[in-house]
């Protein structure tokens, strides 16, 4: 195979599982048709019935890149879906292009400093991000847990030729159902930083939340968190009720 060829079919088969955060655009003409296209309301671009996980974007005002939403319903208890999130070393095994994740401190058994190293596309250097991960669990009349993620760019020192992240801020709220189903709501924005290439911008931008919430749906089925007895930080209701 053509060197060139080998090159282009290496960079398409990164930028398949690469966020919706690496959609940038080099110039502001890119971003104004984007802008245009896309409105200020939710637009759903994937509705896979079978799996039932739809997602959506939006283009916000003063945001340099799409915003995105995901509604699922996983076969999963909420506890299973819990453990998978604070194992965050393990994030590479589902996450987008995860090189490497680790919990720098934990303030209490609901706040944790996270830090992760994301591989870029061909050609343009990784990325990373450190961020605190809060959690407010269930309580009375509200059986839900809501997981908020916020980028902190100082959090830790920068790493160059990594490039620092300015956002990677999502809200997730996982609702137990009947029958061990778990209805998960999540709404995000991410900006990489920096310059990436605009040319992969609508195929990655419809493709990242869709792939990262079948990583999800994969890992809860992972019987090393579905019957785990490790104590959790905080108390779990499975009941819908």
């Amino acid at each position: 195979m053509p060197r060139h060829l080998a090159l282009m079919l290496t960079a398409l088969i990164t930028l398949s599982v690469i966020p919706s955060s690496y959609a940038a655009n080099d110039n502001d003409d890119g971003l104004d048709e984007i802008q245009t296209k896309l409105g200020t309301e939710w637009v759903l671009i994937k509705n896979d019935q079978l799996r039932q996980i739809k997602t959506y974007v939006k283009q916000e005002d003063g945001k340099r890149f799409r915003s995105f939403k995901v509604d699922a319903v996983l076969d999963s208890t909420l506890e299973t879906a819990v453990r998978v999130i604070l194992d965050v070393e393990n994030y590479k095994k589902w996450y987008w292009e995860i090189l490497e994740s680790h919990i720098i401190r934990a303030s209490s058994p609901t706040e944790y400093y996270i830090y992760l190293k994301h591989r870029a596309p061909y050609g343009v250097p990784n990325r990373d991000v450190a961020g605190v991960l809060l959690f407010e669990p269930q309580s009375k009349g509200k059986n839900s847990i809501t997981m908020r993620v916020k980028a902190i760019k100082d959090l830790v020192p920068e790493k160059p030729p990594l490039v620092r992240m300015v956002a990677e801020d999502m809200t997730l709220i996982y609702t137990p159902l009947p029958n061990n189903k778990l209805r998960v709501q999540a709404e995000g924005y991410v900006d990489p930083g920096g310059k990436v290439p605009g040319w992969a911008n609508n195929y990655i931008q419809r493709s990242a939340p869709y792939s990262i919430m079948l990583g999800i749906l994969r890992m809860t089925g992972n019987e090393k968190y579905r019957h785990s007895k490790e104590p959790l930080p905080f108390p779990i209701n499975n009941s819908p009720d």
